[in-house]
């Protein structure tokens, strides 16, 4: 027995060495995205997503938080959008106040918030508490309403749903809640669970950003791709994806959950520059 034991357990640890390194060595991604129609004043539009921080339990998740928004100021978007589970747990508010306090970008910084967020979890070491004041930090939380501002003489209509799964009543979108108008030049909705793109109506157009899924978090590589064993059945996981005039990016996130190890799902931060 101890033969194998000894062998087994040095590739437990290197193992859940390598998790954790990975966890931690967050990457920035540059995308881009076509959105027709797109005024001049819209064109090369810079925004840095990034999603599912999840600070407030002990692990990794602070330093990569502190490293995602390092590698967010460092590519000076236009726009920055937060995708949600902000906290897993109440005694991270100080130090995501802290964080967002260093963002700067011209046009904004914008949150919407997440499961992890409202307490809507499984998981043993999640706890909601009190939304901290993100206004007093300079970042602007959109909950079920859409924000208008402007880039010279063009329109982005930025809207924040809050978190619903669609198995909670059938649907994607909060009850009574409906898809924004599209009236603006460009339309961006901030979400934290991927399905809401299917509860866009078929004329929708514009730009949806999500989280959530971590990208699996644990991977598998298989010879078709990946085995995603934290998120086995979805069908959007990371990336962009594309319907007609509507594109929505799923982010890999910045944190973790119930373990703090990542394999085959790097970390991320994503600059999307839309183009017409």
């Amino acid at each position: 027995m101890g033969v194998f034991f000894l062998p087994l357990a040095g590739l437990a640890v290197l193992g859940a060495a390598a998790g954790v390194a990975e966890a931690r060595s967050v990457v920035r991604l540059d995308r881009t995205v076509l959105i027709a129609g797109l005024p001049a004043d819209l064109d090369g539009l810079r925004i840095a997503h990034v999603s599912d921080l999840h600070l407030g339990v002990p692990g990794v998740n602070l330093a990569a938080a502190r490293r995602a928004f390092a590698l967010v100021q460092d590519a000076a978007p236009d726009l920055i959008a937060i995708t949600g589970d902000l906290l897993t747990h109440p005694r991270g508010a100080a130090d995501l106040l802290e964080l967002l306090d260093e963002l700067e970008a011209p046009l904004g910084v914008y949150a919407t918030l997440g499961n992890h967020d409202v307490g809507d979890v499984r998981d043993p070491f999640s706890r909601a508490g009190e939304i901290p004041d993100l206004a007093s930090v300079g970042v602007e939380l959109l909950r079920n309403r859409t924000l208008t501002i402007t880039e010279g003489t063009a329109t982005i209509a930025i809207t924040g749903f809050e978190p619903h799964k669609p198995e909670d009543e059938g649907h994607s979108l909060p009850p009574g809640v409906a898809w924004p108008e599209q009236t603006a030049d460009l339309n961006l909705v901030l979400a934290h669970y991927p399905d809401v793109f299917d509860a866009a109506p078929a004329d929708a157009n514009g730009l949806v950003l999500t989280g959530h899924l971590h990208g699996g978090q644990i991977c598998v590589p298989w010879p078709t791709g990946r085995l995603r064993l934290s998120q086995f059945g979805h069908r959007y996981t990371e990336g962009l994806y594309h319907r007609d005039a509507l594109t929505m990016h799923v982010s890999r996130g910045v944190g973790t959950t119930f373990v703090p190890f990542r394999f085959f799902a790097r970390p991320e931060v994503t600059v999307l520059r839309v183009v017409g």
